[in-house]
């Protein structure tokens, strides 16, 4: 199996109620492949809430306990993040993921780059709270950016295999 951000599969997982469908998902939706998972959602975080950044870090830097995740009115939801992290490396280990296929920029799911904790749409790079703690545990990780039908088909190859 392999493991997908729920809103690039086209479910309405986001913090606004919206989804971001990647039309490559969308197209091997069917093929029995994706595990789909909101790790916010996991966490129990409300659908819709308000949108939530790392405070001055990374996915990384919030395991190390040197800052925290907080929604736009300054409500503090590591706890959230880190549950919803923990709960999809649960299901990766139980359902043998064998990549990863994340959102990118989102505060769990950015593989590549997160927001600064600014609000104002401003990048640096590092990852999400989940897609640091699924590397640390040794899973593949890919952004939707980084997917080509190739690089797809070949993750599906792999996953069959298994």
């Amino acid at each position: 199996m392999i493991l997908v951000s729920s809103c690039l599969l086209g479910n309405p997982a986001r913090f606004d109620g919206q989804s971001r469908p990647c039309s490559l998902l969308t197209k091997y939706r069917n093929s029995g492949h994706f595990l789909s998972v909101c790790p916010e959602c996991a966490g129990r975080l409300p659908i819709p809430r308000p949108p939530a950044e790392i405070q001055h870090g990374t996915g990384k830097s919030v395991w190390q306990k040197r800052c925290t995740v907080q929604d736009r009115n300054g409500l503090d939801v590591t706890a959230e993040f880190c549950q919803g992290a923990r709960i999809c490396a649960l299901l990766a280990q139980k359902h043998k993921i064998t990549a990863v296929i994340f959102k990118e920029r989102s505060p769990s799911c950015g593989v590549h780059a997160v927001y600064d904790g600014t609000f104002s749409k401003v990048t640096l790079p590092g990852q999400g709270v989940t897609a640091a703690y699924l590397q640390q545990l040794g899973y593949k990780l890919y952004s939707e950016e980084d997917l080509t039908e190739e690089l797809l088909q070949q993750l599906l190859a792999d996953d069959t295999e298994k």
